[in-house]
């Protein structure tokens, strides 16, 4: 660490990374309250290693790995995963006119939910947080053709269970 001052500014990133992160762990964990608790987790760690993360590096894929690395931790610790078909705010926004919307958007919520882990993460890494093919391979710690392969098994899944046309991957 060189500066006070080039702490503060990635401590800023890291605070404007917070809504990905959070997003990523629902992602990856299933539950809303695990969920902030890796974030927390991962953050923290991330804090105390500043001095390992490589500057010419993404910060967004050193903190995804790290909360990555952070549940398989929690995983293992508990022995089990618990499972979680509906995230609470399932409930939130009912009777609103954005309704159909709402309805879109725990459909494909549901959706990713049932799919296999390591389609869930690439589809979530990928498609929803924005990661280059190469960072999502490197959180995910697999080949790119591994990514793609997961990546796509997991469109073409999503595609069945929300009958989307073929192709249109919006």
């Amino acid at each position: 660490m060189s500066t006070n001052a080039s702490t503060e500014n990635i401590q800023e990133q890291i605070v404007a990374l917070l809504p990905r992160l959070r997003r990523f762990a629902r992602n990856l964990v299933r539950s809303p309250h695990d969920a902030d608790d890796m974030v927390q987790i991962a953050v923290e760690r991330a804090l105390l290693r500043l001095d390992q993360w490589h500057r010419d590096a993404r910060l967004d894929s050193w903190l995804f790995k790290i909360l990555r690395n952070a549940w398989i931790d929690e995983v293992r610790s508990r022995g089990r995963l618990a499972k979680i078909f509906m995230p609470e705010e399932a409930g939130e926004h009912v009777g609103e006119a954005s309704i159909d919307r709402e309805v879109d958007r725990l459909s494909v919520e549901s959706a990713l939910a049932r799919l296999p882990e390591e389609q869930r993460l690439a589809v979530s890494l990928v498609l929803i947080e924005g990661l280059a093919y190469k960072d999502a391979a490197d959180v995910l710690e697999v080949p790119i053709g591994t990514l793609t392969s997961r990546l796509s098994r997991g469109r073409d899944a999503l595609q069945a269970m929300l009958r989307l046309p073929e192709g249109d991957h919006s």
